[in-house]
């Protein structure tokens, strides 16, 4: 029955995610590059000078918080087991197409978290926003609102919160042996556990562990990467040749590795995806400039530098032409890369540090859930279903196969995508409008801050500002 369902699964994400997500996901993010100029590029350093600044609030959720929140659900699953699945499908070469989507789909995800904070709304804790909001205030579409925010509940809360434990009672079955029923059972507890706490406990927990786990990680990555340093050059190599190759191209891998690294570099960054914009609603700024920004930088965080250590480790490896996937690939390869007779100790931690990423990226999901399944109905009774849900659906991900889980994913992120893309289309020029004068206040010496007479056309429908 589940071989039967697998292939199921992988023939319409083949369908959904091939041949129409990856097209419109690199059109989209390219248009939207022109139309701001580059703002991915030219405002790097505001990105960085916004994020030291945004601290610590007394009230409400800081700029920070949410990043954290957002880094949370992007590092994961996606940065070690991800990385590894498009290495081993798509070949090296599906490293330079994990890269520019980054690059490119920066400034996606700076218009959709920007379109995020513009439209927000007063919520229970903190304020709550994200792409059902501002497609409901922005475009007066409740039928579209109410589609994706089902689309988006069922592709965090239940999809991608499958593939998040799979990843951890593999990595921990590999490691320690621990059986895969019983890794799922105390995850699923831990995450109800946390979910239950609201979007508070949620930021409380994930800006303390997400960025003593990355930091942790690079530190083991950069270690791996200089004991292979004599490695380095031929892995560049490898990568571009398999990007652009003459034998690639005539082989059919080339179509392959764009398809793979596209693929998993959206599971991973999350740019264009309508989720990170739910995280950057909640913060507290007085510009949605700001946060639009800060997002951006989470996309370059998670792709440019944390899948490119897990790539770089493996690729170092040359473990993954042996037939290994997912987070295996990446844990034999640290091993291998610590050929100094500790690699044993490489890869304990790297079942350590997929565990907090997954967990950490599993209650950030929910919260995107819960947010959204408010929206269609703000009912205390459902909410509990909800997590109930969330939680069936964590331990069934810990003993399902990967190929499994991650058909789901492919199918429901496509979808989902599509719905958002198609909104922040329609309304892209509100974010080049806040650009413009975020960028001439600055240019004054001024802290920017948004009043509704900058886009007069819609200050009724912006209750936050």
């Amino acid at each position: 029955m589940f071989d039967e369902l697998t292939g199921i699964f992988a023939g319409i994400a083949a369908v959904c995610s091939d041949y129409v997500l990856v097209p419109v996901l690199l059109l989209t993010a390219i248009y939207f590059t022109v139309l701001l100029r580059g703002v991915q590029f030219t405002m790097a350093g505001e990105m960085v000078r916004l994020l030291i600044r945004s601290g610590r609030r007394s009230h409400g959720i800081s700029s920070f918080q949410a990043f954290a929140v957002s880094i949370a659900s992007r590092v994961g699953t996606g940065n070690l087991a991800g990385v590894a699945s498009a290495i081993a499908i798509g070949g090296p070469g599906a490293v330079f197409w994990m890269w520019c989507i980054a690059l490119l789909g920066a400034a996606s995800a700076f218009v959709e978290s920007t379109l995020a904070q513009l439209f927000k709304i007063r919520g229970r804790q903190s304020y709550v926003g994200g792409p059902a909001y501002y497609i409901l205030k922005g475009l007066g579409q409740r039928w579209w609102a109410v589609t994706f925010a089902v689309l988006i509940t069922v592709t965090f809360g239940l999809a991608f919160n499958s593939v998040q434990s799979n990843t951890i009672a593999e990595a921990m079955a590999n490691s320690f042996g621990v059986g895969r029923g019983i890794t799922a059972i105390v995850v699923a507890v831990l995450s109800l556990f946390i979910i239950c706490g609201g979007i508070r406990r949620i930021s409380r927990i994930s800006e303390i562990i997400v960025p003593v786990m990355a930091v942790g990680y690079l530190i083991l990555a950069v270690t791996v990467i200089i004991l292979n340093i004599h490695r380095v050059p031929e892995v560049v190599t490898l990568i571009f040749e398999n990007a652009f190759g003459f034998n690639e191209v005539m082989g059919g891998t080339f179509g392959s590795a764009l398809i793979m690294g596209v693929k998993r570099g959206l599971f991973s960054n999350e740019a264009g995806e309508g989720s990170t914009p739910n995280a950057a609603a909640t913060a507290t700024v007085s510009h949605p400039v700001k946060q639009g920004l800060i997002q951006a930088l989470g996309v370059y965080t998670d792709t440019l530098i944390i899948c490119s250590c897990t790539a770089f480790i493996i690729l170092c490896s040359g473990l993954y032409i042996e037939g290994h996937n997912g987070i295996q690939l990446t844990q034999h390869a640290i091993d291998a890369g610590l050929h100094d007779g500790a690699g044993s100790l490489g890869s304990t931690f790297v079942c350590i540090a997929i565990f907090f990423f997954a967990f950490t990226s599993i209650i950030a999901n929910y919260y995107y859930g819960e947010a959204n399944l408010r929206f269609i109905r703000d009912n205390d009774r459902l909410i509990n279903i909800y997590r109930l849900i969330v939680g069936v659906m964590v331990y069934a991900g810990g003993v399902a196969s990967l190929d499994l889980v991650w058909g789901f994913a492919d199918i429901t992120m496509s979808l989902m995508t599509i719905c958002n893309i198609a909104a922040i289309l329609a309304m892209g020029r509100y974010a080049v409008i806040l650009l413009r004068d975020y960028t001439d206040q600055r240019r004054r010496g001024l802290d920017p801050q948004y009043r509704g007479s900058t886009i007069p056309g819609i200050a009724d429908r912006t209750e936050c500002w």
